[in-house]
């Protein structure tokens, strides 16, 4: 079995990681056949003069880290990656800012990574580069004479073409991902957004509905939808443990009807949108005050950047708002935590609330649903309502699928949640498992690996 190398801006501590996290399964996979796991350490430093490669052994894996400079940090991660290419891969040009430094900033750091990483393969590993921090990363491999087979996953949304076009120089940001073998994306639109890109505007043609031959290659493009380990997650929410915090949960929130949120603050996530969501919810269907909560947990991201500034604020004035027009000495409307929640905390607040609200406007997969279904009772689950622009929905029928846009629909769907039978709960959330099981973590891994390995298909094809 040839060595596995994978590449990721962040690199997983492997003492640290919690049961069930989706860097847990690449782990495993790196601990059985062998690798090496390179990327960004975390650490800032001043200059280039203080860049060094940092080695650490566990078992039979590798992990290779390097800092960045204080300049990269502010151009290529915070510049190029989350003020330009973040935005628009969720479809949001309206906050995308381009400058050629950071441009400029990307190459430099992906060609720096290349540089670093190139004398440590062998001519047998395979390479698996991850998400949209290394698009850039094969072709400087293969300026470098790497001619191993390279992968990349990205686990954002892809474009449209005529979004996709607003990125200045987005000829070489397409070029540099067919420098891979094979290209994995979240779902069937994300694939085709690129195909079509490719085929209308770069000179390609789909050889085969998972293979394209452009630029003088021959390029794997699939669907490869992202799972979670859905038996750790389901043992963690009903561990005994998980029981005492939900019957606390229960206990200390006198509504009996509990609605969970669980996003990163972000403002792809739809979260304002939620929140006025759920407010109509009680204009619309006011039996359910003193009766219903809807608890948003927001841990803090990217706070450097002003976008992720401005939904906190706005967050805090909605959340006020809600509980100041609707709360009560004895109700507590919405309950918004902006903070990170340890995972087993995280499982038992699921399995504790008949609601999971997942509504982002935009995303590429949404594991909170997968975590919310995993965590359910069987014999008496919650339902989740799903955004129809997460990629989830497009495996998770069974779920309520809204639109996160409309507050009057989300609402309504909110009060359908909450008034279906028991036994239309049970079907529903059968079939929702089914397919969780069916695309967990370790069968996105082994499904991608083994296009990976397979072997090249030739030009002729």
């Amino acid at each position: 079995m040839r060595r596995l190398v994978i590449v990721s801006n962040r690199v997983a501590e492997p003492e640290r990681q919690a049961a069930g996290g989706l860097a847990v399964c690449i782990l495993d996979g790196l601990l059985e056949r062998g690798g090496v796991w390179f990327g960004w350490s975390g650490d800032i430093v001043a200059d280039e003069s203080g860049i060094g490669v940092s080695c650490t052994r566990r078992d039979n894996v590798t992990v290779v880290t390097m800092p960045l400079t204080e300049r990269d940090y502010a151009e290529y991660y915070l510049g190029y990656c989350n003020a330009a290419l973040w935005p628009v891969h969720h479809y949001r040009l309206d906050l995308a800012r381009f400058t050629q430094e950071n441009t400029e900033a990307y190459r430099r750091v992906n060609e720096r990574f290349a540089e670093e990483l190139a004398p440590i393969l062998t001519k047998t590993d395979v390479v698996w580069a991850h998400d949209y921090h290394l698009i850039a990363l094969a072709a400087g491999l293969r300026s470098r004479g790497v001619r191993n087979r390279l992968g990349f996953f990205l686990h954002i949304p892809f474009p449209p073409p005529d979004v996709l076009m607003a990125v200045p120089e987005h000829e070489w940001l397409v070029d540099s991902f067919l420098q891979y073998d094979v290209i994995g994306f979240q779902t069937k639109m994300d694939q085709s957004n690129f195909c079509r890109f490719v085929c209308e505007h770069a000179g390609g043609e789909m050889i085969s509905d998972d293979t394209l031959r452009a630029g003088g290659r021959i390029v794997t493009v699939s669907a490869f939808p992202v799972g979670i380990n859905v038996d750790a997650f389901a043992e963690m929410a009903s561990s005994a443990e998980a029981q005492k915090r939900i019957r606390w949960l229960h206990r200390c929130g006198e509504p009996r009807l509990n609605i969970i949120g669980v996003d990163r603050l972000d403002y792809t996530k739809g979260l304002p949108d939620r929140f006025r969501s759920f407010k109509r919810f009680l204009e619309l269907h006011p039996e359910n005050c003193k009766a219903a909560t809807l608890m948003q947990i927001a841990p803090p991201t990217r706070e450097e950047v002003k976008a992720y500034c401005d939904i906190r604020h706005e967050l805090e004035a909605l959340s006020g708002e809600i509980n100041g027009q609707f709360g009560d000495f004895d109700w507590t409307p919405v309950r918004y935590v902006h903070r990170s929640v340890p995972r087993d905390t995280l499982a038992a607040l699921y399995r504790g609330s008949q609601i999971g609200l997942v509504t982002p406007l935009r995303d590429g997969m949404n594991l909170v649903a997968k975590e919310y279904i995993a965590a359910q009772d069987p014999e008496n689950p919650g339902v989740l309502i799903l955004s129809r622009f997460a990629g989830a929905a497009e495996d998770l029928q069974e779920a309520l699928i809204v639109n996160p846009y409309d507050v009057d629909e989300v609402a309504q769907a909110i009060h359908k949640a909450v008034i279906m039978p028991l036994e239309e709960r049970k079907q529903r959330h059968a079939a929702l498992l089914a397919k969780i099981r069916e695309h967990d973590a370790c069968n996105w891994m082994a499904s991608f690996l083994r296009a990976l390995d397979a072997p090249p298909i030739p030009m002729a094809a």
